[in-house]
């Protein structure tokens, strides 16, 4: 179907995404998106063909995890409707720092494409012009690198593609608050955990819940110029300051006043997951039960780090993992560094303790 509000309603959402484009663009890899519909009815999937293609002259290594190429689990495009952002509502996973084995290459010249399904993944049940964008970052961790293989580090960002969608709910209308808080009442509950699971994660959200308290006392006692704080969030600049103690303010909130239940039934390699919409549930994973009570990539840590993705709390996003990785962000992307999640738990960890 051609609707006429398509062509009304794009040039001012294209051209709001064209002014905003990364400015650590990677200029080997090209990204293209291509819809399997321009106009969309009710009930129809949103399919789009994402395709990368090294325009470099040397191989170049992609993180897996920032690609369409595996299952989705992070945000790894930009979408709008009517010019307005839409909520992603997939996983956010945590992971250990990637390995060699978490990288493909993509030889000069090299395209490779994948078909992904949107509406499964983000709001796009309301009748709209949407734009759909591929836009994710690729930071430097501490891989090793095969000879003659170049990194891929920065933004991959593709065109705008134009989507028309005849969604089941009218245009403008607003949808169902998935983000919205679940009644107050502290508490923590649990699912498919064995007695010794409860209790290891009773022992973790109180080493939370004390992170979380500490990091908060650290920014509220004018101490953001020390090495703790410029370690993992960059220099004192006093927005970033500010984003950063509400971020904790509200962490610590979630862990002291609000219904948490930890699910232990996945049985991932990683860390631990939530979506992000859906708060306060969090599902650990096998890398969970090894790691340590508290320090680096603690249980405690690891239940903050979850707890501050969730959208009515700091909204974080994964843009690196790791120490290696975090610490570069502060000293490179300081505004990425305040919407990291492991950035949020290394400061809460202290792990080596910085003053």
């Amino acid at each position: 179907m051609r609707h006429p509000a398509l062509f009304s309603a794009l040039p001012a959402a294209c051209a709001l995404l064209l002014a905003a484009l990364p400015a650590h663009a990677n200029p080997n890899i090209a990204v293209t998106v291509t819809p399997e519909q321009n106009a969309i009815g009710k009930g129809d999937d949103v399919n789009v063909t994402v395709t990368l293609t090294n325009t470099g002259s040397t191989p170049q290594r992609l993180l897996k995890w920032r690609t369409p190429f595996v299952p989705p689990e992070h945000a790894l495009f930009h979408i709008t409707r009517d010019g307005q952002p839409v909520r992603y509502l997939g996983r956010h996973v945590k992971r250990a720092a990637p390995l060699d084995a978490d990288y493909i290459v993509l030889a000069p010249g090299e395209a490779r494409s994948a078909r992904v399904e949107l509406s499964s993944l983000y709001e796009m049940g309301i009748t709209g012009a949407y734009s759909v964008r591929y836009l994710t970052s690729h930071a430097a961790p501490s891989a090793k690198l095969g000879a003659g293989t170049q990194l891929v580090v920065g933004d991959l960002a593709s065109n705008p593609a134009a989507i028309w969608i005849e969604g089941r709910l009218p245009r403008g209308a607003a949808l169902p608050q998935l983000s919205a808080t679940p009644a107050a009442g502290a508490g923590l509950t649990f699912s498919s955990c064995s007695n010794a699971q409860q209790t290891s994660i009773a022992n973790a959200f109180a080493a939370g819940t004390a992170m979380a308290a500490d990091g908060l006392d650290y920014l509220t006692s004018r101490k953001q110029q020390g090495q703790r704080y410029v370690n993992w969030f960059g220099p004192h600049e006093a927005t970033r300051v500010a984003t950063v103690t509400s971020n904790f303010t509200a962490i610590k909130d979630a862990f002291e006043t609000r219904p948490v239940k930890v699910d232990c039934g996945c049985n991932e390699p990683y860390f631990a997951y939530v979506y992000p919409a859906q708060p306060y549930n969090i599902y650990v994973c096998r890398a969970f039960w090894t790691a340590p009570l508290t320090g680096t990539d603690s249980m405690g840590g690891t239940l903050l780090h979850e707890m501050s993705h969730f959208n009515v709390v700091a909204g974080t996003d994964d843009h690196v993992y790791g120490q290696s990785g975090a610490a570069d962000l502060a000293r490179t992307s300081p505004e990425r560094a305040i919407n990291n999640a492991d950035s949020h738990e290394y400061f809460g960890e202290n792990n080596p303790t910085l003053p």
